[in-house]
């Protein structure tokens, strides 16, 4: 596949549009990257307010990591019930706690940040329930490396825009766009993408008539906006 047509133009209209390429690093940074790893994780296949929930009585309840790796399972997952798949998740951080304390000698991973992105990226993907897009969001927002996290929006709105076959993976979706949008703009394109795939290229009845780059989509071109 070539180089993503238009990127910076549209790049350019969302930042216009939602202006995330602005907002400070620190805004989504945690001091402890473990702490956005751990967020992440308790993310999946769930909402943005069940996982805030699920971690804030998680932090609440065992002040620190050390704490949380002391706990039993069956008692860090009753209280990240919230966030779905509680036995699961608590089974994975726990684990993630014990490989992380065993390479580094705590409970941190901020010793990441002294690796290249490839390396750091390694470790994070072997990691128990640990996949490339939640590796990518710690990578991003945590650590300040270059990385394209690639959820339901960002697949979406690159498939409607064509930058991508419609069947490609998120994975595969992630990997491409690494390679052709520039590396500076990752994070804030990152989060313009699934401002405007929430608020407007939905994946029920888009608001094409209100949409910034809607010259540049594919799916537009069926409709009459």
């Amino acid at each position: 596949m070539k180089k993503v047509f238009c990127a910076d133009e549209i790049l350019d209209a969302l930042e216009g549009a939602w202006g995330n390429e602005k907002r400070p690093p620190s805004d989504l940074r945690h001091e402890e990257p473990l702490d956005g790893l751990i967020l992440t994780i308790l993310s999946q296949n769930t909402n943005d307010k069940n996982r805030d929930k699920a971690f804030n009585a998680l932090k609440a309840k065992y002040p620190t990591w050390d704490d949380v790796a002391a706990a039993s399972s069956e008692d860090v997952a009753e209280t990240i019930r919230v966030a779905g798949l509680g036995c699961t998740k608590a089974d994975r951080i726990l684990n993630v706690l014990r490989i992380v304390k065993g390479k580094f000698g705590e409970h941190s991973i901020k010793g990441l940040a002294e690796l290249n992105g490839a390396e750091a990226k390694e470790f994070l993907v072997s990691l128990p329930g640990v996949g490339l897009k939640t590796a990518a969001c710690v990578l991003v927002f945590d650590l300040g490396m270059p990385a394209f996290p690639v959820d339901t929006h960002v697949a979406r709105v690159s498939r409607r825009l064509g930058w991508v076959p419609e069947k490609m993976t998120p994975d595969k979706i992630q990997e491409y766009l690494e390679g052709v949008l520039p590396a500076p703009r990752f994070r804030g394109a990152h989060l313009n993408i699934i401002q405007h795939g929430r608020q407007i290229c939905r994946a029920r009845n888009p608001l094409c008539a209100d949409c910034v780059i809607a010259k540049w989509c594919n799916f537009t071109k069926h409709l009459d906006v």
